[in-house]
């Protein structure tokens, strides 16, 4: 059973009796710092879904192959977001013909589970129903944008929409048409101000064009036609996100030659050129990106430190047979067991902006979630290792001058003890995660 008593006299006890000293200054705040979630479906297979991250949007690494088989038809177009639920959900085309799209859901993106088919209700076998893509208004109303003919893949495609109407996405209402002319397809919509932007691909010149509205259901105007924005034609499966600095970038495939590109833009106006996306080419293909920011302004000293539990502070942080656990310890302990809970706090593995503990009796050995659980283990280069070992500071849930820690790669979770165990936990609001999720980073035990 867990007991938490006396806290702030035990705090006042353990400072006075170990003398212990401030850390050095911190090093300078550079957060928060984004972290870029792709799932794409690849050139080699329409029935896996590939996960991708991206430190900066640009360059992305292979998170997990094969990260989604659905329990039968396809996993074409993956589009991803993040719901209030703290639940990953992915949407997707089930085939080349039908009237259904796919649904399924993670809690950290890498291990999906198959939710449902949605039937829309449009077409029967012999049309098709192709692209859905997430959409989340201003309002909070989530909705699915796909693009369907009632006549097969030779047929002429128009964009619908269906809207959620409970909070767990498994309701949707009827299709309802965006207005836009027959033959176009791939509708990607983001909202700025007033103002909804479609980026979405002419069936019949294969150029991505851009349209605007005042309302979801139109009308559209086109503002972009043709070859408006000079990438050329044989174009599909635009997606953006927006950047940090609030420049917009859109990706897309030039599905002939099997190269995947993204342009950047201020205004969502004008864009630059056409820039090939490096690594994924001849790879990835039809993928949404989703950004998430880890981690705010708090900077976390580096070098040498120790992590002593707010809520337990006679207890430090440290690698025992391998796994982290919260110890007490102090000036008196063995010599072994503080340079246990002794790290080098470094520019994060996965991000600079943010941090990982690299084990000061074991170069090379860092703290990383596995399974949710806080290990020690040898960096094997891996860009799943490096993300699993990277964590952004935040301040202190439980207040005091405190610290707590976001996983870098799985945003939302933190750095927590349980039972006196390290673990990575979904933030709840109770007093209790706070205590657990918070540390002082202090002068190194050894």
């Amino acid at each position: 059973m867990r007991t938490r008593t006396l806290l702030a006299a035990v705090t006042a006890l353990v400072v006075a009796a170990f003398g212990l000293a401030g850390p050095a200054p911190a090093a300078l705040a550079a957060g928060p710092a984004p972290h870029y979630l792709m799932t794409a479906f690849t050139n080699s297979s329409e029935s896996n879904m590939y996960v991708y991250d991206s430190a900066n949007a640009t360059n992305f690494d292979l998170v997990r192959s094969n990260a989604y088989t659905p329990p039968s038809g396809l996993i074409r177009d993956p589009s991803v977001i993040r719901h209030t639920d703290g639940y990953y959900y992915i949407v997707y085309t089930t085939g080349w013909t039908g009237n259904t799209i796919g649904f399924a859901r993670s809690a950290d993106y890498t291990t999906w589970t198959f939710l449902r088919n949605v039937t829309v209700g449009l077409n029967g076998s012999t049309g098709s129903t192709w692209a859905p893509e997430w959409f989340r208004d201003t309002d909070g109303s989530v909705h699915v944008v796909f693009s369907a003919s009632t006549t097969g893949t030779a047929g002429q495609f128009r964009p619908y929409r269906i809207t959620a109407t409970n909070s767990s996405l498994s309701a949707w209402t009827a299709p309802t048409p965006l207005g836009i002319p027959a033959n176009y397809i791939d509708s990607f919509i983001v909202k700025v101000g007033g103002t909804y932007h479609n980026f979405l691909k002419n069936e019949t010149t294969k150029y991505i064009e851009h349209a605007t509205a005042t309302s979801l259901n139109g009308p559209w105007q086109f503002v972009g036609t043709g070859n408006w924005a000079g990438w050329g034609s044989g174009l599909e499966g635009p997606a953006l996100v927006q950047l940090p600095d609030g420049r917009w970038r859109i990706y897309f495939d030039q599905y002939g030659a099997h190269r995947y590109y993204y342009a950047d833009s201020s205004n969502l106006a004008t864009f630059g050129a056409k820039v090939e996306l490096p690594g994924l080419s001849g790879t990835a293909r039809h993928f949404t990106v989703l950004r998430e920011n880890v981690g705010d302004s708090t900077a976390v000293a580096t070098g040498t430190r120790s992590l002593r539990s707010a809520n337990f502070p006679d207890r430090y942080v440290r690698h025992r047979d391998y796994l982290a656990h919260v110890d007490p310890l102090g000036s008196g302990s063995a010599l072994n067991d503080r340079r246990d809970a002794t790290f080098s706090i470094v520019a994060g593995l996965a991000n600079s902006n943010c941090y990982s503990f690299q084990a000061v009796n074991f170069p090379g050995y860092y703290l990383r979630h596995n399974t949710m659980r806080l290990t020690l283990q040898n960096n094997d280069g891996s860009a799943v290792f490096r993300g699993d070992a990277t964590f952004c500071g935040r301040v202190g849930l439980a207040g005091g001058g405190t610290t707590s820690f976001e996983s870098y790669n799985f945003p939302g979770r933190y750095l927590r003890h349980y039972d006196y165990e390290m673990r990575l936990d979904l933030r709840s609001s109770d007093s209790a995660f706070a205590g657990d999720a918070s540390f002082t980073v202090s002068a190194p035990l050894a």
